[in-house]
């Protein structure tokens, strides 16, 4: 039997990621813009990293905490009254090995074979992913694209729930669209989950990557009742320009607290302590860090955006949250081609939208969370290219 035959059909059903064959295609060229993955390009800030480097020489090398260290737990707890106005006790926060992490565990805690978990699309894949490896299938609603913007239609989210549905993945503010829900929005959306005994895994990680309005996105938790049967998956990743660290946190009732730790331990058992104190000083001490970077996505996007609409050829709004323009151009319907296409001629590395499930098929998405140099240079290469079509 030929080795991949041998294998299990839940791994070969994986797909090859859309927005790393365009990176592995062009990674190395020079003068190369890449925009194609969520990160910014500061690396991580000298306070955070001293903290993780100065506990690693200490020799905090030992196994630890699988919840995370009391430390990183109580900052997630302050760091949560700040923001969000909220009282949660350390115990409502489990430190994962990335937010992809959180999101595959919470998946593997809410679903089991022949359940079904309801997505909105276009929207970050690996998430379809992460519940069809968990045995679970996913299901797609689209949400709705008119004049440049995003909406949700909550009558298809509703009609979408079958007896088999076991839990709503909402992601706001949203990659790769920027839509961002508004607190009716939350509440509707609440209010089915309620209705049909689901619960609600909620990708808030670009929460504080807010441009509507002075402050963060709304929120479930904004909404929410303790009783509510919802799971919040996050990371340090772009807040902190730590998505080379690996590091996200769970927030959840502390009565699943033992199934949490569990699924922590059989998958990774914990993350490395001496990360964990570099996390507990991005929490305490990284305020000043963290609005200089949301700054900076919004003159980003300012750039970019402005730049590209003026060409009267790109129909897309400014998003109002999270990192990312999500373009739709003129002449463009077969996004992958044309990421390629734009790389090879512009230098600009962009994600093609047919990576983000149904809906995103002529679409293209940069982040702009970069330089604002960067941004404006991204923003004259991508004019020319688009006025050629």
């Amino acid at each position: 039997m030929p080795l991949l035959e041998s294998l299990s059909r839940r791994a070969l059903s994986a797909p090859e990621s859309g927005i790393v064959e365009i990176v592995n295609y062009a990674r190395g060229r020079d003068n190369l813009l890449p925009l194609w993955a969520g990160e910014g390009d500061l690396p991580t800030p000298d306070f955070i990293s001293r903290a993780a480097s100065d506990a690693l020489l200490a020799g905090e090398t030992f196994y630890t905490w699988q919840r995370g260290v009391p430390e990183l737990r109580q900052a997630l707890s302050s760091y949560y009254q700040r923001h969000f106005a909220v009282n949660l006790t350390p115990e409502h926060f489990y430190v994962t090995g990335s937010g992809m992490q959180a999101i595959a565990l919470a998946v593997q805690a809410l679903t089991e074979p022949g359940d079904e978990m309801i997505y909105l699309s276009p929207c970050w894949p690996n998430i379809v992913s992460a519940i069809e490896l968990g045995g679970a299938r996913s299901v797609g609603v689209e949400i709705d694209y008119r004049e440049g913007g995003w909406s949700l239609d909550l009558g298809k989210l509703e009609k979408a729930i079958t007896p088999k549905t076991r839990a709503l993945f909402i992601n706001t503010p949203s990659n790769p669209t920027g839509w961002t829900a508004s607190l009716d929005d939350l509440k509707a959306v609440l209010a089915l989950a309620r209705k049909h005994g689901l619960w609600i895994l909620a990708d808030e990680i670009y929460a504080l990557y807010y441009f509507a309005a002075p402050g963060r996105a709304p929120s479930f938790l904004d909404v929410m009742e303790p009783e509510d049967r919802v799971i919040f998956a996050n990371s340090f990743s772009k807040n902190w320009s730590m998505t080379g660290w690996r590091v996200g946190w769970l927030v959840a009732p502390p009565e699943i607290g033992q199934v949490l730790e569990n699924l922590i331990q059989y998958s990774t058992s914990g993350v490395a302590q001496f990360m964990q104190r570099g996390a507990v000083v991005a929490l305490n001490e990284g305020e000043d860090f963290l609005a200089a970077n949301i700054a900076r996505a919004r003159a980003g996007r300012d750039i970019l955006l402005d730049a590209l609409i003026a060409t009267n050829r790109v129909r897309s709004v400014k998003p109002d949250g999270a990192l990312y323009a999500f373009l739709q151009i003129d002449g463009i319907t077969d996004s992958r081609a044309a990421a390629l296409d734009i790389v090879d001629k512009t230098g600009v590395g962009l994600a093609p939208g047919s990576a983000f499930s149904a809906g995103g098929e002529h679409f293209l998405r940069a982040c702009f969370l970069r330089d604002p140099g960067q941004m404006q240079e991204a923003a004259e290469r991508l004019s020319g290219y688009i006025k050629s079509l």
